[in-house]
């Protein structure tokens, strides 16, 4: 029998020598032994391992792949607020980008130079993933989720080579990044699929984003995944560096696969070279890339300007022109959405674009009807930025044949016959009925969504039944609802009834963000409700609130404010908020963690 003692450094050495080369291969792109011997070093790891489990540490790189498939993703709070980039499209945009940024440093009392340093990075086209370490082990994987709260996905993380299970430093720090899967490993799976006869994956980005969320690691150990870090958001035991390209130099000596094409700049001119460099580049590189990340450089002057609703004022995604497609209009129909707004909706001949089928356009409002002359019959250029619904760019009036047919707006709601109202000043239609059938259903569907009451297995579907049954009149009567009033309705089992109902009262207590998210007031969603429910802390206190006290919250405007203030002095809103009170209890707010001039320290 081998001495334990001799035993147990011979797995430390083998697993230090194996994350070396680990380190060297999947982050630097260097290979100083074949990976045949590589393979011969972890082998003769998870041999040892076997025999001797009382060794098996979270960081060995024997527990990369395995693990038993989850029932399901367990909820993790971040340590971080999560934000999301606003975009810009062109120059002229971003050099009001920069002016905004000297103006506020300016305001703030800084001394602001002509030409501001900026750092450069591409914006790679994946999966985003934040990643916890204490004392330098990984602890958890999670994705973005709604900014506070993500899903645990450390099993699937753990998978992918280039992403550290021990650092190297015996640090507690927080990492953000990206996972992504090069084109050539999509269309691998894509040919093994096509001859399996299974569905093809739409993209890479999709691919990627699929394959961390399979309940079976084994998914995404089978597919080469990647990485690269791009911030440190939180550290414990050391300062967070003075500047964005520190940070970067900084991430990858801590052993993260750092994208190395960033470039600080200094001014809007150099910014635009660097962004037409990598549009011309962009696909010549292994993963997606589109667009470029620009970030202050100083993290001093990062803190200060800090965050809007939702995004950092300090840093912005400059996007490559997006993708366009040109198809035929076959249509334009009218959607009521849940505030009343009339929207009118182009349907399209199906086209493929930017990695998916599309058969829908927006067309905003009657102005931009009129602006663009769209036309029934029409064929139109078409584009998608980011994953939204597609716009219309463009009319090509040549190919009109002279049986297209000119769009009016209804002068009646289309859904409830109601004449239909004129906001002032603006090209804003609406249907004013607050009982309008589809405006009904909308608010309800909006209560409980993902970002409002986040009620489990209460589809549309399943709301228009409750509806339609006269089970309830509106969202208060949800919590009044019992598994014999669901059992006779279709789709109802005895089971799936008391599964909703427990969904349902589970969230009898509620986060009041989410319940003023879900109350559904006109310019409300839920960036701004974190706000109003951090300044006012109770509901009592805002609903008691006058326009001047609304005003002080920040990034709450005149028509912002104006409309808060109305919703709360109507009489069937506010029956309807004391019946909901009655029937749920809204806990403590949360206050939520920003980047500050105390982040990284103790």
């Amino acid at each position: 029998m081998q001495d334990l003692k001799s035993v147990e450094k011979r797995i430390k050495q083998l697993r230090k020598v194996i994350n070396y080369h680990r380190y060297l291969y999947h982050v630097l792109d260097r290979q100083e032994i074949s990976d045949a011997a590589l393979d011969s070093l972890k082998k003769e790891l998870a041999d040892l391992e076997k025999k001797y489990p009382q060794f098996i540490t979270p960081d060995s790189p024997t527990q990369r792949v395995g693990g038993r498939p989850l029932e399901k993703f367990e909820k993790v709070r971040h340590k971080v607020r999560q934000w999301s980039f606003d975009d810009i499209f062109t120059e002229e945009e971003l050099k009001d980008f920069d002016e905004r940024v000297k103006k506020m440093l300016a305001k703030l009392g800084e001394d602001v130079p002509s030409d501001l340093e900026y750092v450069c990075e591409l914006k790679i086209d994946g999966f985003k993933i934040i990643l916890t370490y204490e004392k330098g082990i990984l602890a958890t994987a999670a994705t973005r989720g709604d900014g506070i709260i993500g899903e645990d996905v450390t099993q699937n993380v753990k998978t992918i080579e280039s992403i550290p299970l021990r650092l190297e430093k015996d640090v507690s720090i927080v990492a953000e990044g990206e996972i992504w899967m090069s084109k050539e490993e999509f269309e691998r799976i894509n040919e093994e699929r096509k001859k399996r006869d299974e569905p093809l994956l739409a993209n890479p980005r999709n691919a990627a984003a699929g394959s961390i969320r399979q309940l079976d690691p084994k998914v995404a150990a089978s597919r080469k995944l990647d990485s690269f870090v791009y911030d440190l958001s939180w550290a414990k035991e050391i300062p967070l560096p003075a500047t964005q390209y520190e940070e970067l130099k900084f991430l990858q000596e801590l052993g993260f696969k750092v994208n190395k094409n960033y470039k600080l700049c200094r001014g809007v001119g150099e910014i635009v070279s660097y962004w037409r460099h990598w549009q011309k580049r962009r696909e010549s590189m292994p993963y997606g890339i589109d667009g470029i990340v620009i970030k202050l450089n100083k993290r001093e002057w990062q803190e200060k300007l800090g965050y809007t609703g939702k995004a950092p004022r300090f840093a912005i995604a400059f996007k490559f022109p997006a993708e366009q497609a040109t198809t035929i209009v076959e249509d334009i129909e009218v959607q009521v959405g849940r505030t009343g707004v009339l929207t009118p909706v182009a349907h399209l001949r199906p086209v493929l674009l930017a990695g998916s089928v599309v058969s829908r356009a927006t067309l905003h409002n009657e102005q931009e009807i009129r602006r663009l002359d769209v036309r029934i019959g029409d064929t139109v250029i078409i584009q998608k930025a980011g994953d939204v619904i597609p716009d219309v760019v463009k009319v090509i009036k040549e190919l009109r044949t002279g049986k297209e047919k000119k769009f009016v707006m209804p002068r009646f709601c289309p859904i409830c016959k109601t004449p239909v109202a004129r906001e002032e000043g603006s090209p804003i239609v609406r249907c004013p009925n607050r009982q309008c059938a589809v405006r009904h259903r909308r608010a309800l569907q909006y209560f409980v969504s993902k970002g409002a009451f986040d009620i489990e297995g209460l589809g549309p579907k399943i709301i228009d039944a409750l509806l339609d049954n006269g089970l309830i009149n509106d969202a208060a009567d949800l919590f009044d609802l019992k598994e014999g009033d669901l059992i006779p309705l279709e789709r109802f089992a005895e089971k799936s009834a008391k599964n909703l109902i427990e969904a349902i009262n589970s969230r009898r207590k509620i986060e009041l963000h989410r319940f003023i998210t879900a109350l559904g007031i006109p310019n409300v969603g839920e960036e701004t409700a974190r706000d109003l429910a951090e300044h006012f802390g109770s509901i009592e206190k805002l609903q008691k609130a006058n326009i001047e006290e609304l005003e002080s919250v920040k990034d709450i405007g005149e028509v912002v404010a104006q409309s808060i203030y109305e919703w709360f002095r109507d009489r069937s809103n506010r029956a309807f908020l004391q019946s909901l009170l009655e029937r749920i209890e809204i806990i403590k707010q949360r206050k939520r963690h920003r980047r500050g001039p105390l982040a990284g320290k103790k």
